[in-house]
């Protein structure tokens, strides 16, 4: 009986030893608090990388008391859903194209014009400049209630790809392709003779696959993660756009922060605009050398100067149109080259 009665005092020592751990770890873990941070793309893809970047360096500014949970591959919704989420404050963060975002504020749509960025490096350039992101996040913010742009980033340029080539303008001319949902993509499209149709980008797979669409364009990362290249074998390199982005915070995170907390958000978003646009542009090269091994069909011949006699003349018409952000920002991205 003495030999049970000391077992039991052991075992409860031991339990209490234990319980006072716990209630010693538990204070440090309850420190940290854990964010939302949505995008529609592969982790794989630039937009893993924008992640990565931001939550390193907040969780770094922060001692490990703030951090990110990614929810990549649209887990939290396609871009325009998530757009809609973040204005209500039911995401934390997100990344969305500049393009999908004209649905919030239609002179995003100005960084979709074609060829206003002339080459990868213009492109590296532009978004390097701090004054491409102040006049963004201004036109944001005039247009935009219940959330804000924290900084920019890229998927790098992006480019035609199809079940045949498309070398010159007479190639696309009465295709079907599919657009990101911008005024300056139906304008610009039909202007080459091609036809637009808008869908959502986890459509795209099986509409190139059945046929109800013959072209999609997107980066070539985006292109070979998401695996566009069974359904349409042959990258067509016209470079005709910028996958531009941008990172959002709900208004509501936002103002739950201290002075000093919102400092250490907008400190890493500024370390994914310094970092990322380079970053983004390896990972093209890189896709493009390992979809040359894959076997699929890399047009790099483009005449690319037939789509620009088109569309550059559209290019201030479609800033005038658009109001007098657009209009600033492609006077800023002229000036960067």
């Amino acid at each position: 009986m003495g030999y049970m009665n000391l077992t039991h005092i052991k075992s409860l020592a031991f339990a209490a030893g234990l319980l006072a751990s716990v209630a010693v770890v538990q204070p440090a873990m309850a420190q940290s608090k854990h964010y939302s941070f949505g995008y529609d793309q592969p982790h794989t893809t630039g937009y893993g990388v924008v992640g990565d970047v931001f939550n390193a360096k907040l969780m770094e500014l922060s001692k490990g008391t703030m951090q990110i949970d990614q929810f990549p591959g649209a887990q939290l919704g396609q871009e325009p859903q998530m757009l809609q989420k973040i204005q209500t404050g039911d995401i934390d963060f997100i990344i969305s194209s500049t393009a999908n975002a004209a649905t919030v504020a239609p002179e995003s749509g100005m960084l979709s014009v074609h060829y206003i960025f002339k080459s990868e490096a213009h492109l590296i350039k532009a978004l390097g400049n701090p004054e491409l992101t102040k006049a963004v996040r201004a036109m944001f913010a005039e247009k935009v209630q219940g959330a804000h742009v924290l900084t920019m980033s890229t998927l790098g340029l992006r480019d035609m790809y199809a079940k045949k080539p498309i070398r010159t303008l007479a190639d696309i001319k009465n295709l079907k392709v599919r657009v990101q949902a911008t005024a300056t993509e139906d304008a610009i499209f039909p202007a080459y003779g091609a036809q637009t149709v808008h869908m959502p980008f986890g459509s795209v797979y099986t509409s190139l696959q059945t046929g109800v669409v013959d072209v999609a364009e997107n980066g070539v990362n985006v292109y070979a993660a998401n695996k566009h290249y069974e359904v349409a074998p042959v990258l067509n390199m016209t470079e005709h756009e910028a996958n531009c982005s941008v990172v959002w915070v709900s208004d509501k995170v936002w103002n739950s922060l201290t002075p000093e907390q919102q400092g250490w958000v907008q400190a890493a978003a500024d370390e994914v605009s310094k970092v990322e646009p380079a970053k983004a542009i390896e990972l093209e090269h890189e896709s493009s050398a390992k979809l040359k091994k894959l076997g699929v069909q890399v047009v790099e011949d483009v005449k690319k100067a037939e789509f620009i006699a088109i569309a550059k003349p559209m290019q201030d018409e479609i800033a005038k149109g658009l109001g007098p952000n657009a209009v600033k920002i492609l006077a800023v991205v002229r000036a960067s080259e």
